[in-house]
């Protein structure tokens, strides 16, 4: 008797929390038990193909393809421990006419990283869009978490987004030569297959391009009872490729969201909660959750790069259960990733007040290197206008960590050994940090219309 969940036993997070209604779908139970019977009716339509079986039989398979019966297959499960088996009886079962041909295994990891993919686009497209908008909204950048030069909030994503289409592109390679084991039998040498085949016209490499063509699948050139396993640590690995990304993302996020920064904060519903001790709080909680998930996608490679490795001579079972475990749940993991930093890139507030504040502080300190070259330029000795300009940094700095405006500019504009190789009015213009940015915002700008093409040129199954 199949037993029923509720949220009176243990429920993990990704049965309802995180992840998409679509992502668990394709690692439900239900849905893994329709494509190996997929799978085994594409198989018999190759053995009628070549004559071992009628079409009736086929037809009876696929009439009953939909028929999941959890409860009976659960209970042979219990007698003979084997769940792929369990389900073949069951499939036999419901099927008189061709239940005596049943038998195959298949992955859903297509399927999961089309999903992903779907999700990726999106938010590039979103990225894209605010990178765009973003291009010449001056701020301050930091080095060392301290003030370094401005930069601007556009370039800022513009670094997000670079490694977000690294991450795209990795995937579509990844999609597209994702492979299964094929028809070769127990330990990959196609011998059951030969035998089965014996006085036909059909090869066992022609059953298996029959099957993998109507599956839409390739299959490995070589493999043993299972397909190689380095496939799965090469997947989970690149999705780890994606949370690093998101990491960063939602870590600078909350350093921006801290009060003595306060440029950028998380969308805040109206009746949201930010702390259940001190109401007045906004914290960054969809950040915080996006790193904590990351992390944990982050250690799953190694557990995948195991089961490769001790994958022994033709076969072992020690890769079975944390497949069942690691596999779902990198995916739904990734694909919260993706929900939350979506919500995120859409609903991200910027408060310029805020951010001009933090420039007009710190941002005068870098333009002092405009005014030292431009010093220089008209005459002046750079050493010693180097120390002029650091004895004037030195004393602002102390200003500005008491709490005073930075008094910079207008020091530099009243100081004669500036002003008798400046006029005043271009010290004061020099020292004006938001035109210290070089040429990030093309660069931000030029990065956006990349992202575009590579998106507009995904090919249709990877779209």
């Amino acid at each position: 008797m199949s037993e029923i969940f509720t949220h009176e036993t243990y429920l993990s997070p990704f049965t309802w929390r995180y992840g998409s209604s679509d992502m668990r779908h394709i690692w439900s139970v239900v849905h893994q038990r329709r494509l190996w019977r997929r799978i085994w009716v594409a198989l018999a339509e190759a053995q009628q193909a070549a004559g071992l079986i009628s079409q009736a039989q086929v037809d009876d398979l696929r009439e009953h393809i939909h028929d999941i019966n959890l409860e009976r297959s659960a209970a042979i499960e219990a007698e003979i421990h084997h769940d792929l088996m369990a389900e073949v009886r069951t499939f036999a079962e419901q099927c008189p006419v061709g239940g005596g041909i049943v038998h195959l295994g298949a992955t859903r990891l297509r399927d999961s990283l089309s999903l992903i993919l779907d999700s990726l686009r999106t938010l590039l497209d979103a990225t894209a869009d605010r990178i765009e908008e973003e291009a010449d909204h001056v701020c301050m950048a930091f080095t060392h978490l301290q003030p370094a030069e401005p930069t601007t909030i556009g370039y800022r994503l513009a670094n997000y987004a670079q490694d977000l289409l690294s991450d795209y592109e990795t995937l579509q390679r990844l999609w597209a030569s994702i492979r299964g084991k094929g028809l070769k039998g127990a330990v990959g040498t196609s011998a059951s297959y030969e035998e089965l085949l014996h006085g036909t016209s059909m090869t066992p490499q022609d059953m298996e391009a029959r099957v993998m063509a109507a599956l839409e699948l390739e299959a490995f050139p070589v493999t043993h009872q299972t397909y190689p396993r380095r496939q799965d640590w090469e997947i989970v690995t690149a999705l780890a490729g994606v949370a690093m990304t998101l990491y960063r993302f939602a870590f600078d996020l909350r350093l921006l969201q801290s009060p003595p920064l306060g440029e950028w904060a998380e969308p805040f519903g109206t009746k949201q909660v930010g702390s259940s001790a001190m109401p007045f709080k906004r914290n960054p909680i969809h950040a915080e959750n996006m790193d904590s998930l990351a992390r944990y996608v982050a250690a799953l490679p190694r557990v995948m790069w195991d089961n490769a490795a001790h994958s022994l001579l033709e076969r072992t079972l020690d890769d079975s259960g944390n497949r069942r475990i690691v596999l779902p749940q990198a995916f739904l993991a990734t694909d919260e990733l993706l929900r939350k930093a979506i919500r995120l890139m859409d609903g991200l507030r910027l408060d310029s007040e805020s951010i001009a504040r933090n420039l007009k502080q710190y941002g005068l300190f870098a333009a002092t290197e405009r005014v030292l070259m431009a010093a220089t330029r008209s005459g002046g000795d750079r050493q010693a206008l180097h120390e002029v300009i650091r004895e004037h940094s030195l004393k602002a700095w102390d200003a500005v960590q008491a709490g005073q405006v930075n008094p910079l500019a207008e020091s530099l504009a009243n100081d004669d050994r500036i002003v008798s190789l400046l006029p005043r009015a271009s010290v004061l213009e020099l020292m004006d940090a938001t035109r210290y940015i070089g040429d990030a915002p093309q660069r931000a700008r030029a990065l956006a219309e990349t992202i575009r093409e590579r998106l507009h040129a995904a090919t249709p199954e990877t779209a």
